[in-house]
């Protein structure tokens, strides 16, 4: 209970739930203005008796990817994990990064079941755009746009590669 403690006190202060299990909390992402869901029908149950936003949509594990100092002329790689935290199978896509930046998203694309994941393997070849000189260390920063049926999640990449 909220009310009390574990030994059955009346608590002195309220509980903090973490930002990741607030409802609406969902960090880099963009509602779609318009949801299309022909086939679900009107849901009757008290338990799913929220809002159908709530009870759809993925979670990004970690919310974003920061790959630190990188050697020119390398490719590396991470994953990341894209969990569906909702009550129906859900479809995504990913919108590929521009070439000049190096990155590209490896995935398998289908429908998501609820419950279930998938894992993007994020791939950067580090190369330096510029002509100018900057020290030794060129920051690349992109957000790499995930393409749901009720949002567009952004996950951030952010690396210095050594010139």
């Amino acid at each position: 209970s909220l009310l009390v403690n574990a030994a059955g006190l009346p608590r002195k202060e309220k509980v903090k739930l973490p930002s990741s299990l607030q409802l609406n909390y969902k960090p880099n992402s963009i509602p779609n203005k318009k949801i299309e869901d022909p086939v679900a029908g009107k849901v009757n149950t008290s338990s799913l008796a929220t809002t159908r936003q709530q009870l759809s949509g993925f979670h990004l594990i970690p919310p974003r990817m920061m790959l630190g100092v990188l050697k020119e002329g390398c490719t590396y790689a991470g994953t990341v994990i894209l969990k569906n935290v909702g009550v129906d199978f859900i479809r995504f896509r990913v919108k590929q990064p521009p070439p000049h930046t190096g990155l590209r998203v490896m995935y398998t694309p289908g429908p998501v079941a609820a419950g279930l994941q998938v894992e993007l393997e994020i791939e950067i070849f580090a190369m330096v755009s510029g002509g100018e000189d900057t020290g030794g260390l060129e920051e690349v920063s992109h957000d790499i746009e995930i393409l749901t049926e009720t949002e567009t999640l952004l996950l951030p990449v952010r690396a210095n590669i050594l010139c």
